[in-house]
């Protein structure tokens, strides 16, 4: 009887959550800023890796776009993980604070000595991120009721708090790296130090953030044990927390030869499809067709961020070669601008977008989900082809417009927000309560098969440039966006084709 009035009580708070008036509940805007100060850490590390291998470590540009495929495929591969273990022992509140612990160690070990630790320190921050980042986009999703065409606009808004804390981590911490920010009060041979440390002191202000606001969500990501005994309940987590630990030595190993992480690759993915379908057999019929429908949104992501996530891997090396300095009149370092150019854009234009979504329903012209994605596919087509044409603007030297460049990411940027934010959402919407935390951790999944393609894309377009003047490495690259270009367009002509066999699947979800 206590049980059911706790149960009753815990549903009656939720409730007034999710009653809320006006656009935006102000428990979004908790997770948006504990979110944001943990992107700025995830996109600062990010907007590092291939330059700072290259430069640092002296791997090859072909090595170093494998690695940096590897290094991010791990880090979006263990958000599926740690969203098992928040579904199963831990409680979405629990994995975000060890997540965010360990994410906090990673980042200190390599502000340490990011040269001899990079692999160690960065094996820290992977699986931090696997416990930190699906479980707090999935407390988004709970702030809704089922239906409710806020959902969007809400998932939009918080899509703008992570990138926010991308902007503006992922400008500084790689111009600090570089010496080309901060070099009056930072010593040159600590720069790189200095550039990783700033991630950690982010993260703290991340945790403190939610530590101080958890209050106001009521029974929102408490742990699914509490009907076990408390002394079995906490061997239980505390099992868990040694075991990540003690897996981090393994992780450093696989992410240090990308040999294991294309065996990693190989067995993920088919496993988590088994571990889906025997999931499955305990849901309806009509459950399970919504459940397909988001494994197809899936697979379309992959494609996506394959090509979307050269941002950290061969436009980080073209920025740094083949771009000039000058946007707009200032002087500003490439990598960084390639680094945050599409973050500033998402924050420009993520919260207009959902407003639109929202007057668009209410007149009833709201595309539905299939149409934004096709929709994203195309501007990502277009931006595509925006940094391919960069090559007409380019110098004697084979240096060309960061103007232009920008403006890639710009139409890049739209494209994004038809697919990214919308696509947490779906998850949540397709997704039976009890696997909410799965499913979003398989969207991620997908960004980690899309990050780990983006690395073999771009170690393919650096080895056809590898020994080439910088004119021939700027038309090598170039050429390489073309082709990208092509296949995104494709890509979204073959989702839009097959569109009403999937929207039969989703059913009453639009």
């Amino acid at each position: 009887m206590a049980s059911n009035d706790i149960s009753q009580t815990a549903e009656t708070a939720l409730n007034q959550i999710r009653n809320f008036k006006g656009q935006y509940p102000k428990q979004l805007w908790y997770l948006f800023f504990s979110e944001m100060w943990e992107r700025f850490c995830f996109y600062g590390m990010r907007g590092m890796l291939v330059i700072f291998m290259v430069n640092q470590l002296m791997l090859d540009a072909t090595q170093a776009n494998l690695q940096y495929g590897a290094t991010q495929a791990f880090v979006y591969a263990f958000t599926f993980i740690g969203g098992l273990f928040a579904d199963k022992i831990l409680g979405y509140r629990k994995s975000l604070y060890w997540g965010g612990l360990l994410m906090i160690a990673g980042s200190l070990i390599l502000a340490i000595d990011p040269i001899r630790f990079f692999f160690f320190g960065i094996s820290f921050t992977i699986v931090g991120t696997g416990f930190f980042k699906p479980n707090i986009s999935t407390m988004v999703g709970t702030l809704y009721h089922e239906g409710d065409p806020r959902r969007d606009a809400g998932f939009s808004l918080f899509y703008a708090g992570i990138n926010l804390g991308a902007l503006i981590g992922g400008y500084l911490c790689v111009a600090v790296g570089k010496g080309e920010m901060l070099s009056f009060i930072v010593p040159a041979h600590l720069t790189w130090n200095v550039a990783f440390g700033f991630a950690a002191v982010v993260m703290i202000i991340s945790l403190l953030t939610f530590m101080f606001t958890q209050k106001s969500m009521g029974e929102i990501g408490v742990s699914p044990l509490l009907h076990l005994p408390q002394v079995k309940r906490r061997n239980i987590e505390i099992l868990t927390y040694v075991g990540s630990l003690l897996i981090i030595p393994l992780i450093m190993t696989m992410v240090a030869k990308t040999a294991y992480t294309d065996l990693f690759m190989y067995i993920i993915g088919p496993a988590t499809l088994i571990y889906l379908a025997y999931e499955m057999r305990g849901f309806s019929v009509s459950e399970r067709k919504k459940l397909l429908a988001a494994l197809v949104f899936i697979f379309f992501s992959i494609i996506f961020w394959a090509f979307f996530e050269q941002s950290g891997g061969s436009l980080s090396l073209f920025a740094e070669k083949n771009l000039d300095k000058n946007l707009v009149g200032m002087s500003l370092d490439p990598n960084g601008v390639n680094n945050s150019a599409n973050s500033l854009f998402v924050i420009l234009f993520a919260a207009l977008l959902g407003v639109v979504w929202i007057a668009l329903a209410k007149k009833g012209w709201e595309p539905n989900t299939l149409v934004k994605f096709g929709l994203g596919f195309l501007f990502l087509a277009a931006g595509f082809y925006v940094f391919y044409t960069t090559q007409f603007f380019a110098n004697d030297q084979g240096v060309t417009s960061l103007n232009v460049f920008t403006l890639g990411w710009l139409v890049i940027t739209f494209g994004e927000l038809c697919l990214s934010p919308i696509g947490m959402s779906i998850m949540t919407k397709l997704s039976p309560v009890k696997l909410q935390a799965i499913m979003m951790g398989m969207w991620f999944l997908a960004s980690a098969y899309g990050q780990y393609f983006a690395g073999i894309l771009g170690a393919n377009i650096a080895e056809a440039s590898a020994n080439a003047s910088n004119m021939e490495q700027l038309v090598t690259y170039t050429q390489g966006y073309r082709q990208l270009a092509l296949y995104a367009l494709i890509a979204g002509v073959v989702l839009l084709v097959i569109s009403p066999f999937v929207r039969k699947l989703m059913q009453e979800v639009k």
